[in-house]
């Protein structure tokens, strides 16, 4: 499996847990810190710019749905 695919995978998975949860992953629940890691490293590198291009728009959406979850839970 290359790299590519190993990062669109665990993409799928941060996205599906998104839409099935309808919350971000906890930094307090062992099993998601994995996916919650993840987005804070790939956060890190887009600011720093060493993001891959082909991933900077995947990942753009991926935080306009999260920062979603977060508004949307925070006045439920």
């Amino acid at each position: 499996m290359t790299q590519d695919e190993k990062w669109q995978t665990r993409y799928e998975e941060v996205v599906a847990f998104i839409e099935t949860n309808h919350r971000n992953p906890s930094k307090f629940i062992p099993e998601e810190r994995g996916l919650r890691n993840w987005i804070k490293h790939n956060r890190k590198s887009m600011n720093a710019g060493a993001l891959k291009s082909n991933r900077v728009e995947k990942f753009k959406i991926l935080l306009a749905l999260i920062d979603e979850n977060k508004h949307k839970n925070q006045y439920a």
